[in-house]
């Protein structure tokens, strides 16, 4: 209870000019309290007008009053001073230099509350207070504080601004309506306010939808980034595999020939050293025969040299020096030559264009300007040619690849392909070993009762005879069927029949991140048999279906 008597005091005792205690209080004939600066001060600015109001009623006195000091209220005011009683308001309610100052306030200004379109002028809370309870000032229109109220008068006749030429596209005052801009084309401010708030509505929404593309586009990029890092992780894991597979060939196929090498010197040098001992010891026998016959030279016993000659005479059988067969080392240089010759195939293949690998062909295409026009003429499609071969991993058991990967043949035989998860086990199927972003072409040669040209994502089923694991029976591939009389194409295994000539040579044609796959038939000219217009959520893998008797190339184009 005291404190809301104390914060009556404060009120009641305050100066509605400054909101601090009164400063030798004086009061108007309408009855409100100033400090005796505060409304001479507020005066002093309505001079030129020659009338005088009060700020709080907005009473106007003519001619400008003269005032004195209110000694009671002076008084009282100096004993509650006594009493501690502060009526300053806290140092975050006045105004900064960012903010919007209340015009009435002298001294230290308040911040604003609000800003009064009808007064041109902004208050703080205490200020704001009449338009709350006096009944003309309730119809004033408030708005949020703004520091551009003045420019709402008309500089030439200092008038609030309420209308609008549309002829002049600026705001006026009702006088400027019947002077110089009289004739023209003239609407409340109001009126052309509503106008163009439809209009920014419009915008807002075209923004909007705008916004929703530009997310749209984000998202696709990032699940185009996603399918690029994904695919290049892939490409570095199974090259990594692959070459960490030909190291270990390699590493082999040294440890086979080095083990042959050491086995072949181990069995010529046993030969020989078996030769050499012998040789030695007919040395040794020959030497001691040498040494008997020698004493027998010198006996000078005739009888006993007659009688020991004819048993030392006598010489055991001599090695066939034929027999010492010392071979070249024609053997050894052989094997190095061997080797130099692998060695140099090996660089002759890595140097081929063919298997050169290179990531040029990769290249992803991102635009945010929409879909590149297609092209038109071969020599138009041929800018973004592919070179394709086949993945033997995934290729059907009777499936025959042949033309460095690029062929593929059904026949009546399995082929001795190794076991291996991305094969097709059921369907004479297989895919390319690139992968396909970006705008990309190739073209299929065809041979026989029919094969089928698809599309499809790497994680298509491969096991079993499923719908999941067929070309155009799913929602992840997409193939056209190519036979003698016929053409269909098949999605999520729905069939549309295909008219027009088909070749035996088919161009298919994909912008991926555009959404777009056609097919053609390919001759002297570029007739389109079928498009797709989809979102492609993943790289793309070339597909091949062969039927019996049939074959299928992937053509070189250039």
């Amino acid at each position: 209870m005291a404190q809301q008597e104390n914060k009556l005091n404060r009120e009641t005792f305050s100066c509605p000019i400054c909101l601090d205690l009164l400063k030798d209080p004086v009061a108007t004939t309408c009855g409100h309290s100033y400090c005796m600066n505060c409304i001479q001060n507020f005066w002093d600015g309505e001079d030129e007008k020659r009338i005088h109001s009060c700020p709080q009623c907005r009473q106007t006195f003519i001619p400008r009053p003269v005032l004195k000091k209110n000694t009671m209220l002076a008084a009282l005011v100096e004993e509650l001073k006594k009493t501690g009683l502060q009526a300053a308001p806290a140092d975050h309610c006045y105004a900064g230099p960012e903010d919007v100052a209340c015009d009435v306030c002298t001294g230290r200004k308040l911040k604003a509350l609000k800003s009064c379109l009808a007064c041109l002028a902004s208050y703080c809370e205490k200020h704001l207070q009449p338009h709350h309870d006096v009944a003309p000032l309730k119809k004033h229109k408030l708005v949020e504080p703004s520091k551009k109220l003045q420019e709402n008068i008309c500089s030439r006749h200092d008038e609030v601004m309420k209308m609008f030429c549309r002829t002049d596209q600026q705001c006026i005052c009702y006088l400027c309506s019947v002077d110089e801009h009289k004739g023209h084309d003239t609407v409340s401010a109001a009126a052309e306010r509503t106008e163009r708030q439809r209009e920014l509505e419009v915008s807002r929404q075209n923004i909007q939808q705008r916004i929703q593309d530009r997310e749209k586009d984000v998202k696709e990029l990032q699940q185009e980034v996603e399918a690029i890092n994904g695919s290049a992780d892939k490409a570095v894991e199974d090259s990594e595999k692959i070459f960490t597979e030909l190291i270990h060939l390699m590493e082999k196929r040294r440890s086979d020939v080095k083990q042959q090498v050491r086995s072949q010197q181990e069995t010529e040098v046993s030969r020989v050293k078996e030769l050499q001992e012998k040789l030695e010891q007919e040395i040794t026998e020959l030497k001691r025969k040498y040494a008997e016959l020698e004493q027998l030279s010198h006996t000078e016993d005739h009888n006993q040299f007659l009688h020991n000659y004819p048993s030392l005479s006598r010489l055991s059988q001599s090695t066939d020096s034929s027999s010492i067969n010392i071979r070249p080392l024609r053997d050894f240089e052989d094997v190095t030559a061997a080797v130099s010759e692998l060695r140099d195939k090996l660089q002759d293949v890595l140097r081929d264009q063919r298997t050169n690998i290179s990531l040029t062909d990769t290249e992803v295409h991102v635009s945010l300007s929409g879909p590149e026009p297609e092209p038109k003429t071969r020599a138009e499609f041929l800018k973004y040619s592919r070179e394709l071969t086949l993945d033997p991993n995934t290729a059907y058991t009777q499936l025959l690849l042949s033309e460095g990967n690029r062929k593929v043949t059904c026949t009546d035989q399995h082929q001795s392909h190794s076991s291996h998860p991305d094969r097709f086990t059921d369907y004479c199927q297989v895919l390319s070993r690139q992968s396909l972003t970006g705008r990309c072409y190739w073209e299929v040669e065809w041979r026989g009762r029919g094969v089928n040209v698809a599309v499809t994502y790497k994680n298509i089923s491969r096991a079993g005879r499923s719908d999941e694991c067929r070309f155009g029976f799913n929602d992840k591939s997409w193939r056209l069927d190519c036979y003698t009389n016929s053409s269909e194409f098949y999605y999520t295994s729905v069939g549309t029949p295909i008219s027009g000539p088909l070749s035996s040579r088919v161009g298919v044609y994909l912008d991926h991140s555009a959404g777009i796959l056609s097919f053609y038939s390919v001759s002297e000219t570029m007739t389109l048999l079928h498009r797709v217009q989809t979102t492609f959520t993943q790289p793309l893998y070339a597909g091949l279906y062969i039927h019996y008797e049939s074959s299928a190339e992937l053509c070189e184009v250039k």
